[in-house]
């Protein structure tokens, strides 16, 4: 039991060294939201984390969940800790992902310099709870919400890449079981180069999550998988995968560790090109619930829908300061074209539409953090945000004229992946 319990103050103070000594907390404004995070976190992380062993080994731990925020659901003001991460992922999503976007698209390949920064930052221990050696005390939808919608002002693809595991995690921690969570969320605990994702959509005209071809049967106390799924981020290489599939009848959510049962091939598609999306063929594949009688399939779904919505204003956001530079620089007939009030009045369009989807979102995940009703909230804001985000991409082509069709600019690629925006369904979680 003491080389257990030193074994876990080991990994938290290794934990507490490398992120203080990281150069980017500083780079990118970190250091005291981290510092802060991480001394609250350790209290009672060390203790916990006695029981870490290796990866996907089951361990005996009491299940955890973060209790709601009690707050007034009606100030969506930020607090100074949400400020200073909208801060940090803006810097970063200028800086880092910005740059890499181009490349990462042509090559229709996820960075690898990437997972260094998503480690180096301690992004996924923002979802671990403190227990567990995160720093996560509460329901934090809002502040996950932030990070996607900032972290999309670089580059939609990318986010969706390097908030992938961390959506995982924020769903094992929301809804696992004891089983689930004592085999699978101690893992990203002790291993932070585990890798995670979703395989939710399915290759069906006009798909309905709650309408599954994926099916899920058990047999001797055992699940098993089979069905295909398409447009799966990072699908190649991910370790553990969160699978929906209909269990007699009803929808539910299954954990999927990678196996030979598991066939995949390649999914171009017309964005999105750096998560490297693929199709995968489950055979057989043994799999584990993933909650118990709490589990609300239709939340976890509205959770993931507003994670892909957050991404989409980032995006927009991107897109709408892109055609401002744009028109104010470009002139035609001796002034620049923003003069005319065909193109100031589709840039003011993008600003006010930015706003209403902005809005909704953070209202529905207000509620949800509060353990509020959110679902009318969260169908709203994917309606708006479904019809919004591509007429700013479209019209974001427009303003740019025939620089709009070409990969010379940014905005074409926009366009492409706020398309997604309308087909996907969860794949990530907030």
């Amino acid at each position: 039991m003491t080389n257990m319990v030193n074994k876990a103050q080991g990994f938290g103070l290794s934990l507490l060294t490398k992120m203080a000594s990281s150069d980017l907390l500083d780079q990118f404004k970190l250091r005291k939201l981290i510092e802060k995070s991480l001394y609250q976190g350790s209290k009672t992380g060390f203790k916990a984390l006695s029981h870490t062993q290796k990866a996907f080994k089951p361990q005996n731990i009491d299940r955890q969940r973060l209790p709601n925020q009690q707050k007034n659901l009606f100030d969506l003001s930020l607090t100074e800790e949400q400020q200073m991460t909208v801060e940090a992922m803006s810097q970063f999503a200028q800086e880092v992902l910005a740059p890499l976007a181009h490349q990462a698209d042509h090559d229709a390949k996820f960075p690898d310099q990437l997972w260094q920064y998503i480690e180096d930052l301690g992004l996924n221990y923002y979802a671990l709870p403190e227990a567990l050696g995160g720093v996560a005390a509460e329901q934090n939808i809002v502040s996950n919400i932030l990070i996607a919608e900032h972290l999309a002002r670089g580059d939609f693809s990318l986010t969706a890449g390097l908030l992938s595991t961390f959506s995982v995690i924020n769903a094992l921690t929301r809804w696992g079981s004891e089983e689930v969570q004592s085999k699978y969320l101690t893992a990203f605990a002790e291993d932070s180069k585990i890798q995670a994702t979703f395989a939710v959509q399915e290759n069906t005209p006009a798909f309905n999550p709650f309408k599954l071809k994926t099916k899920a049967t058990l047999t001797h106390d055992q699940f098993y998988i089979t069905g295909e799924k398409t447009l799966v981020v990072l699908g190649e290489t991910a370790d553990l995968l969160l699978v929906s599939a209909d269990f007699n009848g009803q929808a539910d959510v299954f954990v999927v560790e990678r196996d030979d049962s598991i066939h995949l091939k390649s999914s171009p598609a017309m964005g999105l090109k750096a998560t490297q999306s693929v199709t995968l063929n489950f055979q057989n594949t043994p799999a584990t619930r993933l909650g118990d009688q709490e589990f609300d399939y239709s939340v976890f779904i509205d959770l993931g829908n507003l994670m892909w919505c957050s991404m989409a204003v980032g995006t927009c956001e991107a897109v709408k300061a892109y055609c401002i530079t744009y028109a104010n620089e470009r002139t035609a007939f001796g002034e620049p074209i923003s003069h005319r009030q065909s193109v100031a009045f589709m840039i003011a369009d993008m600003a006010i539409e930015i706003d209403a989807m902005r809005m909704l979102i953070l209202n529905a995940a207000s509620l949800a953090e509060a353990g509020q009703p959110f679902h009318r909230e969260a169908y709203l804001a994917r309606l708006l945000c479904a019809e919004k985000s591509m007429k700013i991409g479209t019209d974001g082509v427009q303003v740019l004229g025939g620089h709009g069709f070409t990969k010379e600019h940014p905005v074409e690629r926009w366009y492409r992946d706020l398309r997604a925006t309308a087909i996907l369904h969860s794949g990530l979680h907030a």
